[in-house]
């Protein structure tokens, strides 16, 4: 009987003396494991190696436009990287702006702009009780952003089609509701890619407060783990027939196509919108770093350039999840404890255990030497109201240290859940 669910009293006592004996085996290895952040690996890097003699004295310092990318200027970024990312979100270049290596930044400079300056009304600091939408579970670092700002965040539950929209059409009745964050593609964890229906509904919005903004971030638009993957809809062009232009920010960047620490970010809206972004940039920054961006420019000439380049990134990524995803089906797959997703694309897996046992799963692998992304971390302020959801994250290690921590992982799963389960009547 493998049901944790179906066992009597005796059979989960000799369970749990098998898992506690395993587990107790685990920390006498003494490992160093680490499936916290979503980083690429070094065999990911490597890829984009090339790119270092792509610029310099012999193949010159000027982009296709004749700028010398030593100098100042170019406030919005290269025109050909322009045209490459327009092709890639579907949208027009004028629409886009290129900056630096963090479209993290990129959202906290917009945020801090409608804090101080509005987004076409008044600054967002002069509403009293403002609130922020995030649906969860979701990603740790917008939430912080608008917390920092002094949001009171609002959670949104998700489904298998992304956010749950009748829940998003009541809340934004409230004039006090200014945005909502979205990882619309092989969302950060669940690796949901929103349905159409969700797209629409999204698009045809009507907040009270005219100023409301979807944060769109497309972070893994061609990340795709298998074949040609998830197809998401135009959430601009969809803006557009709904009489909303306005409404998307949209953000991506290549921080897991090329290096997460000098890559390219991109910021991307109506054409409103950007004439709004750019003058305020000007106050900001002489321009980018146009060296960086000419590397990229001249490693990606096309759209079809980055899709190649992404089928090798697929290449090593599939075997890193697909460990994890065999471990989880031998160790929990029939125990009634555990359920986890199966994404197609993107960084992470997200877990669930039975309720108020997450913390505890990640203090039992943190013991053992194994590190996780701190459970609540996926929810506003850092609290899950189950303790349930556990985030993830095969990236970065070999898929040696992927296979154990794996098994670190799930006998973790195991102990908590039987612990819960014989302390209760």
């Amino acid at each position: 009987m493998a049901d944790y669910f179906k066992m009597d009293k005796s059979q989960l006592n000799e369970e749990f003396a098998h898992v506690r004996s395993e587990y107790e085996r685990l920390r006498s290895l003494h490992l160093s494991l680490d499936m916290s952040r979503g980083k690429p690996g070094f065999d990911n890097m490597d890829l984009s190696e090339k790119m270092f003699d792509l610029v310099g004295n012999d193949t010159g310092f000027k982009n296709i436009s004749g700028i010398d990318c030593r100098n100042y200027g170019g406030l919005d970024g290269l025109a050909e990287l322009k045209t490459l990312f327009a092709d890639l979100l579907e949208l027009e270049p004028d629409q886009i702006i290129v900056g630096g290596n963090s479209s993290l930044n990129m959202m906290f400079d917009t945020i801090a702009q409608a804090i101080t300056h509005g987004m076409g009304g008044e600054p967002w600091y002069k509403t009293e009780n403002r609130k922020f939408l995030c649906p969860v579970p979701g990603y740790d670092r917008h939430f912080a952003v608008t917390e920092y700002f002094g949001f009171e965040l609002i959670s949104v539950p998700t489904n298998e089609e992304g956010p749950d929209m009748d829940v998003v059409e009541e809340l934004v009745k409230d004039i006090s509701v200014k945005g909502i964050w979205c990882v619309p593609k092989y969302s950060n964890p669940e690796g949901i890619t929103y349905s159409d229906r969700v797209v629409k509904r999204m698009a045809a919005l009507k907040p009270a407060a005219a100023d409301f903004r979807i944060f769109w971030d497309n972070a893994y638009c061609v990340h795709d783990l298998y074949g040609e993957g998830d197809r998401l809809l135009n959430i601009y062009d969809e803006c557009v027939k709904a009489g909303n232009p306005d409404l998307p920010i949209i953000f991506t960047s290549t921080s897991k196509i090329t290096f997460p620490g000098a890559g390219v970010a991109v910021e991307a809206a109506s054409p409103n919108n950007v004439s709004m972004l750019k003058s305020r940039m000007k106050y900001q920054t002489i321009g980018p770093d146009k060296l960086n961006q000419l590397r990229h420019a001249r490693m990606f000439h096309t759209a079809e350039d980055v899709r190649k380049h992404m089928k090798r990134h697929a290449e090593i990524l599939r075997p890193k999840f697909e460990a994890v995803l065999n471990e989880l089906e031998k160790q929990l797959g029939d125990k009634g404890i555990a359920r986890w997703t199966n994404p197609k694309g993107g960084y992470f897996i997200s877990l669930y255990v039975p309720d108020g046992c997450a913390s505890r799963v990640e203090e039992l692998c943190a013991n053992a030497g194994m590190i996780l992304t701190p459970a609540g971390a996926t929810y506003p302020y850092g609290k899950d109201p189950h303790d349930s959801n556990i985030r993830i994250a095969p990236s970065y290690p070999s898929i040696d240290e992927i296979s154990k921590a794996s098994v670190v992982l799930c006998i973790a799963v195991r102990y908590a859940a039987l612990e819960k389960l014989l302390s209760q009547d």
